[in-house]
């Protein structure tokens, strides 16, 4: 079987090169401009002038002309396909249900955005008690609080001598209490122990902290009557 002739139309060169904007001159084309024009053409996007260029480069480069052949076979291939309708079964609703359930939240990931307010409340809390903690793990100083007029300091040791008063509360951080004396007031002791002599007389409540949490609670307190106040 002889493979079917392909005619295609001469154009003069006159109008090439009229239509190129070079009358009298010769114009050239190479193939990568050539193939890009093909596909203009065959999508019927192409002008004349682009046209007019387009045949003269094919009726010189047999590779182009076997290229567009191919692609004018493969566009009226498709274009002769029937449309292919979806089986019945193939239906919105049916894909839908086929489709993976979204996965659901915990619901201490939703808390947070229903309640902004307590999120914050509660994340204020948590840094505040980090704080705390780390200051009980830092701080191993020695300090004082109250009449320290009638104290003596020997080191890391707090002593109240016989016959001396202590008006008010004594507190004492990260030391020993040794009361030979009276305190006419409460003694907090925290982070440390005391020690009472037989002559020793407290008026108030003694009060020993020696645990991150306990201090906490102590400090909690503390800030509650100096508000209170």
């Amino acid at each position: 079987m002889k493979p079917a002739l392909r005619f295609i139309r001469i154009v003069p060169y006159d109008i090439l090169c009229e239509a190129n904007g070079k009358k009298g001159a010769a114009w050239k084309m190479d193939c990568k401009e050539a193939i890009l024009l093909m596909h203009d053409e065959l999508d019927g996007e192409l002008d004349r002038a682009g046209a007019i260029e387009l045949k003269r480069h094919m009726l010189a480069c047999p590779a182009c002309r076997e290229r567009y052949a191919k692609l004018e076979k493969v566009g009226a291939y498709l274009r002769s396909l029937k449309p292919v309708a979806a089986p019945p079964h193939l239906t919105t609703a049916a894909i839908m249900q086929k489709l993976p359930a979204p996965a659901k939240r915990a619901a201490w990931v939703k808390w947070p955005r229903r309640h902004p307010a307590a999120t914050v409340a509660v994340v204020f809390l948590v840094v505040m008690l980090g704080s705390f903690l780390s200051m009980w793990n830092q701080n191993n100083q020695l300090a004082l609080q109250g009449d320290l007029d009638h104290v003596v300091i020997e080191g890391r040791t707090v002593i109240v001598p016989e016959g001396e008063t202590v008006r008010g509360n004594l507190v004492v951080e990260n030391g020993e209490v040794q009361v030979n004396g009276k305190i006419d007031g409460n003694l907090v002791v925290i982070d440390g122990n005391y020690a009472l002599a037989s002559t020793a007389q407290i008026s108030g409540s003694i009060t020993s902290v020696n645990q991150a949490v306990e201090w906490l609670w102590y400090k909690m307190n503390q800030l509650i009557s100096y508000v209170a106040k």
